[in-house]
């Protein structure tokens, strides 16, 4: 591949001829995987799970309201929706329809997808509602009341940009969107932020923040809390790095004095600081607590909340009315305790009612009035189970999701595989017992960036289109996740790269020597920076895989920040334009890897309407490996965004093409294993989100 690129004109996203070549594909891979004999009934079997109506309604807690965004088969593009906890509890709560999208979408003639809203505090009584167009990360912005459920004529609304807005008052928003030349980042993010009072024209909006070009995005929000009303600025240097400033009542700044790649907030009369690097005689990973006016007075005494070890990492934490619920993960595995603050200290002890051995996750919690949460208990082959707590009170169970696929004769396993640095890599093997079968139809999945951890959950799609029909699902804990801190995140951030293909690769060897699987049976899948993994996989070990899925995926590391957000990851990989990063970026390119020596078959899918990572990195990488003779397939969805499907019916027929195109090309057991198997007597149902999904980078890139 030299440097005048043939296939430039495949990033002209709307462009005829690219759009025409993009048709010619997708006519190929509809008639080679959808025309599959068994496509049409896989999808139904997974529109199903997407669709059912008893999964649970998972929500957030506004004042007096409990609410939820919900999909299913009347509702396409789904309602946003509202009850009390009262009602709730009930088998089929009874639910106050706030916004039918579908209806909406209907009378306007647009492909609207839900994009969130921001309700205002403390009165909770009108939101700030985001729609994308067919699922880009470009919004509208519509002030909406909650109690008439209705559009506010002459309220709050910008047009499509990829906007951040939220509430000061009754009547102000800080608010940065695209209002024209020298409004936006060259990550195409807002550059300022404006004061922006009711009635007025947002370009005449007072701008109180001011970020530099070269930045990520600024932003501005305020603190509603009663007694703690404060207001904040900032502005993202990169994508791990920002700045955050109180906003005195006068308009100067004072800068949060912390390192410039640590996450800080204020809560309540405290300070809350994530560390990413070593400071104040506190490692990497750890989690710290000041007094906020003290801090801003001086004083640098922290409370140390949470220390790192080898094995273990901060996972999250979420705040009740008086108390902080820590998660760690030691080994990829969740724990979950109490912090407390007093006079004499904080204090610990664990959160009463955890299964042992379970994937657990808060759901949410009630900072302002109480210390309630909803918990989230589950498995790989564990369906999710919602509970409802209160801290020192112990907790009932709200809600329990059905069985989505036959388990009967799957295991789970975690093993361990050594890296080329000897590095020791974890990764979860779900399947049936391959000591007693033999080696069979694998998939393995991996994502590696973005400090994004893949932790235990139970996954619908994948069980019924995968593992009822044989299949051995594997997850990689590859390094560039969060699975074990920043350090480990750290260890593949630019010229590092390598190091996650390295561990993604030790384990694919580690399956075929354990007996699992063999390279003509094994797969792998992966999306967004996970498809940069798999294009690594592709042309560099190409001896490892019988067949490849690249979703969304960054395939010319010369030239991604050029293509709409991809400035914004320059942080993570490098900068094509510093001549000290361009040799590594060039030798971690797979569109600039590939030659004419034998390749597993690749299946590449994109969206047209992703406008984060540009369809172009695909289109180029298929064209390349079509003209080189190699096995390839193309599909690129129309809408969607950077998800790959903005509804039910694109998300099922989505994962229809992968599993199809996957079992087509690794299956070496015979065609009878090819049929899925119906459970008897088991009801069909859903699942709130899929792995196959692709994991969203942090919130840098407008997720």
């Amino acid at each position: 591949m030299n440097d005048d690129d043939p296939y430039l004109w495949l990033e002209d996203i709307s462009g005829e001829a690219a759009l025409a070549w993009v048709a010619e594909r997708n006519a190929e891979t509809a008639d080679e995987v959808a025309g599959d004999a068994g496509f049409g009934a896989l999808k139904a079997r997974l529109r199903e799970v997407l669709d059912a109506s008893d999964r649970i309604p998972y929500t957030v807690r506004r004042g007096a309201y409990l609410y939820n965004f919900w999909r299913d088969a009347e509702h396409l593009r789904g309602v946003w929706r509202r009850t009390t906890l009262e009602r709730y509890r009930r088998d089929e709560p009874e639910w106050e329809v706030l916004l039918d999208v579908d209806a909406l979408a209907a009378a306007e003639g647009e492909k609207w997808v839900w994009d969130g809203a921001r309700v205002r505090r403390p009165d909770y009584d009108r939101a700030l509602v985001r729609l994308s167009r067919d699922g880009g990360d470009a919004v509208v912005v519509r002030e909406f009341d909650l109690g008439t459920r209705e559009f506010v004529d002459g309220g709050f609304r910008l047009p499509e940009a990829k906007t951040r807005i939220g509430w000061v008052d009754a009547d102000t928003v800080f608010v940065g969107t695209d209002l024209g030349p020298g409004s936006l980042t060259d990550s195409g993010y807002p550059r300022t932020v404006r004061r922006w009072r009711r009635g007025t024209p947002v370009e005449e909006a007072e701008t109180v923040f001011e970020a530099e070009s070269g930045d990520v995005s600024a932003w501005g929000q305020r603190d509603t809390t009663p007694g703690f009303e404060r207001e904040f600025v900032g502005r993202s240097l990169d994508f791990f790095r920002s700045e955050t400033y109180l906003l005195r009542p006068d308009g100067t700044r004072v800068r949060i004095d912390v390192p410039d790649d640590a996450l800080a907030y204020a809560h309540r009369q405290y300070l809350i600081v994530t560390l990413k690097s070593p400071w104040l005689g506190q490692p990497t990973g750890s989690l710290l607590a000041f007094g906020f006016d003290a801090f801003m007075a001086g004083d640098r005494t922290p409370e140390v909340l949470f220390t790192p070890d080898r094995r273990t990492a901060l996972a999250g934490h979420s705040w009740t009315r008086n108390h902080l619920i820590l998660e760690t993960m030691r080994d990829v595995s969740t724990r979950i305790e109490v912090l407390t603050p007093a006079p004499g200290g904080w204090t610990r002890e664990p959160l009463v009612g955890v299964p042992p051995l379970s994937a657990v996750g808060v759901v949410d919690t009630d900072p302002d009035e109480s210390d309630e949460y909803f918990l989230d208990v589950s498995g790989f082959l564990q369906p999710s189970t919602l509970r409802l707590g209160r801290i020192g009170a112990g907790s009932e169970v709200l809600k329990q999701a059905p069985h989505r696929f036959d388990s009967t004769g799957l295991t789970v396993a975690q093993h361990f595989a050594t890296s080329g640095d000897g590095t020791s890599v974890p990764y979860f093997v779900i399947g049936p017992d391959r000591a007693a079968t033999g080696p069979g139809p694998t998939l393995l999945y991996g994502y590696g960036g973005f400090e994004v951890s893949l932790t235990p959950y139970y996954g619908a799609v994948t069980g019924r289109a995968w593992l009822e029909r044989g299949g051995t699902y594997v997850i990689a804990n590859i390094r560039g996740g969060g699975e074990y801190g920043p350090d480990w995140h750290q260890a593949a951030l630019g010229a590092r790269r390598p190091r996650a293909f390295e561990d993604f690769a030790a384990v694919a060897q580690d399956l075929i020597a354990r007996g699992i699987t063999t390279p003509d049976m094994l797969g792998a899948s992966g999306g967004s920076n996970g498809g940069l993994l798999m294009g690594a996989m592709l042309t560099r070990h190409p001896e490892l895989f019988g067949a490849i899925v690249a979703q969304v995926p960054l395939l010319d590391m010369t030239r991604f920040h050029k293509l709409l957000a991809g400035a914004s990851w320059i942080a993570e990989y490098g900068d094509p334009d510093d001549e000290a990063d361009l040799p590594h970026l060039r030798a971690i390119s797979p569109y600039h890897g590939l030659d004419d020596r034998d390749r597993p078959p690749v299946l590449l899918m994109t969206s047209t309407r992703d406008d984060r990572v540009h369809p172009g990195h695909a289109r180029k990488m298929a064209a390349r490996l079509r003209e080189l003779g190699h096995r390839v397939l193309f599909h690129e969805n129309t809408g969607g965004g950077h998800a790959g499907a903005g509804d039910n019916e694109q998300a099922a027929h989505n994962s229809a093409l992968v599993y199809t195109y996957l079992w087509q090309r690794l299956n070496r057991t015979g065609a009878a294993a090819t049929e899925a198997k119906v459970p008897a007597g088991r009801a069909e149902a859903t699942v709130t989100a899929t792995p196959s999904a692709v994991p969203a980078e942090p919130s840098g890139t407008g997720s």
